[in-house]
């Protein structure tokens, strides 16, 4: 297996904090913004970029939650083993307001279109958009592209993009991994 470095852990921090950015141009004060990690890689991106707005930026109403969509997702029955779900966490209400998914990796699109039925049992958005640290471009099943990107990837055949954060893989790094 070969391993490429994709994005090193100045490069992941330079990333965030664009994307931090941007965020703040678009939402200002995050009062009618919410920011959804969807687990389980979406989580430690979600939480990274809510502690820059609020640490950094000073932003002070960053509402953040954790959505689960293993049971949303449409290849969840086709697997041999046991499925493991992650816990949902959304202790406010979406209804009317502006909700960002957060994922690492954007790759078919089948996850997203999976938070985008989840989401629905916790009211109707005014509108959702899509932050991904990194977009797979050529590798969509469903016609959804992210509104805030980290970087944009082209990997192909079998080559796999693999996101480290330190609060979990000891390093923020990302490679790309051909098998």
């Amino acid at each position: 297996m070969s391993r490429k470095v994709l994005l090193n852990s100045k490069e992941v921090n330079i990333i965030l904090h664009r994307l931090a950015c941007q965020l703040i141009e678009n939402h200002n004060d995050f009062s009618q913004t919410v920011l959804i990690g969807i687990q389980p890689r979406g989580k430690f991106l979600a939480q990274r970029l809510t502690r820059i707005l609020q640490e950094d930026y000073k932003i002070k109403s960053v509402k953040l939650g954790l959505l689960d969509i293993t049971f949303f997702r449409d290849d969840f029955r086709r697997g041999d083993k046991p499925l493991e779900a992650n816990t949902t966490e959304i202790d406010f209400i979406v209804e009317d307001k502006n909700v960002v998914f957060i994922d690492d990796v954007l790759y078919t699109g089948r996850s997203i279109r999976a938070a985008l039925t989840a989401i629905q049992s916790f009211g109707r958005p005014n509108n959702i958009e899509l932050l991904t640290l990194i977009d797979r471009r050529f590798s969509r099943h469903l016609p959804i592209q992210p509104n805030y990107r980290g970087r944009q990837v082209d990997a192909i055949n079998k080559e796999h993009v693999k996101v480290n954060w330190k609060e979990n893989e000891g390093e923020d790094s990302i490679y790309l991994l051909n098998n």
